[in-house]
């Protein structure tokens, strides 16, 4: 399969980060594409088959849930980190689909024996307790993702390198049914699992991927050593960050560029440029605050015109206009050299749009996101609104022929924010993109 080349080129460094820098949906996906041409590895951080990366050019159109988006470059070597969490069954469908397309999809991608799995009293736990929660739903896709990581904390969980180890997955295997099945019976009134049934399909499932299993932190060191250009992508957003992010609505890992470290193994000083990846409106899945939600003709527009519906799940976005205090927040915590900002062609019909500014919370002024005010929702969006440009930017490739309020629009976004736009989406495919 051939890619078509990037318009344009960029100077890169060795090491880059990019990072969700919203709620998640900003378009990572297309971004990581764009740029890996310069780079040599792709290397996922965090995160589970519960977010969804999609990158279109041309007529195709590819929605990645575990692998990489450098998996459609066939010289890239792609490596699922061990901060993950990684359910076999997943990640085989996701690589037999990727080779009905044509995607090579052999010894370019590795995982870390570092990994843990996601199992189907995960995915049980998961939707029973969404099922039973009421008004508290958080909004879980029920993947398994967060029982997973709890599994992992708690310190029984089961990483892939054990799925090559028959006597370790039995014993854990066997304990963890031991434990979650008079939960899911009792608390739940669901049925349990019977732990041999897992063991046989999770043996199998080693023997599968036996050739992919290594030790992730040693392999991506050793490629730095050697000079080879990493990039590491991250699943999710910088507010869905289960340390800094809205919580309790959050996922259960670290979306953050500190999240590169622990879930890869690599030292903070290997990480040369972060790029936040920034929508130039705002959308979050599930449930949580969201201080500029449009509930109306606005928002529907948004929604529409965005094709804002989960690549994995198919739910509809909530949508909103631009919150700065998010970016600001995701600029302090990731420590952004610049952001790559996605679908200012959504914007194209609008005659005014409005941009949060800052907040006011218990009569104060907060210029980033106020955390306490989560519960009670204490925040009032400060607006500033900005003249909308009335016509079409799609495909638009050079930044000069942008008109002239899309320039302002995103001038202002570098001002508010103090890092420089230096990509701009005008498109959902590779090929419609500015590089500045």
């Amino acid at each position: 399969m051939v890619i078509p080349s990037a318009p344009g080129m960029r100077k890169h460094v060795q090491n880059l980060a990019v990072i969700g820098a919203q709620w998640g949906d900003e378009g990572k996906g297309k971004i990581v594409d764009l740029l890996c041409e310069s780079y040599d590895v792709v290397a996922r951080y965090q995160g589970g088959h519960n977010a969804g990366h999609t990158v279109k050019f041309a007529d195709q159109h590819f929605a990645l849930r575990l692998i990489p988006s450098g998996i459609l470059h066939p010289d890239k070597l792609c490596l699922l980190g061990n901060g993950m969490v990684i359910d076999p069954d997943a990640l085989l469908d996701e690589i037999g689909k990727l080779r009905a397309l044509g995607v090579h999809v052999e010894d370019n991608l590795k995982i870390s024996d570092s990994a843990h799995c996601i199992l189907p009293y995960h995915k049980a736990l998961d939707l029973a307790r969404e099922e039973t929660a009421g008004k508290a739903k958080i909004g879980t896709t029920g993947r398994g993702i967060g029982p997973a990581y709890e599994t992992k904390v708690s310190r029984y969980g089961i990483r892939i390198a054990d799925l090559l180890d028959a006597v370790v997955l039995r014993d854990k295997i066997e304990f963890a049914c031991a434990e979650k099945n008079p939960v899911l019976k009792t608390v739940y009134g669901k049925e349990g699992f019977d732990p041999q049934t897992l063991i046989e399909a999770y043996l199998r499932y080693g023997e599968i991927l036996a050739d992919r299993i290594t030790n992730g932190t040693v392999l991506v060191n050793q490629l730095i050593r050697e000079g080879k250009k990493v990039m590491f992508e991250g699943a999710q957003g910088t507010l869905l960050d289960v340390d800094h992010g809205t919580y309790p609505y959050v996922t259960s890992s670290n979306t953050v560029v500190g999240g590169v470290c622990t879930g890869l193994g690599v030292a903070p000083k290997h990480i040369h440029e972060v790029i936040g990846v920034v929508k130039a409106y705002t959308t979050r899945v599930g449930g949580g605050s969201f201080p500029t939600e449009l509930e109306n003709e606005h928002g529907e527009h948004l929604r529409k015109r965005g094709n804002e519906f989960g690549t994995v799940t198919g739910r509809p976005r909530r949508t909103g206009w631009l919150d700065l205090p998010i970016v600001r927040t995701s600029a302090m915590l990731n420590g952004l050299d610049s952001i790559a900002l996605t679908k200012i062609d959504v914007l194209d019909d609008f005659d005014e749009i409005p941009v949060c500014t800052a907040y006011k919370v218990r009569g104060e002024n907060w210029n980033t996101y106020p955390s306490f005010a989560v519960e009670h929702q204490e925040y009032q969006p400060q607006y500033r609104t900005m003249k909308g440009w009335k016509t079409s930017t799609v495909g638009i490739t050079n930044f000069d022929k942008l008109p002239q309020a899309a320039k302002d629009y995103i001038r202002f976004i570098e001002d508010e924010t103090e890092a420089k736009v230096s990509i701009v989406s005008t498109g959902p495919r590779r090929e419609e993109t500015i590089l500045r």
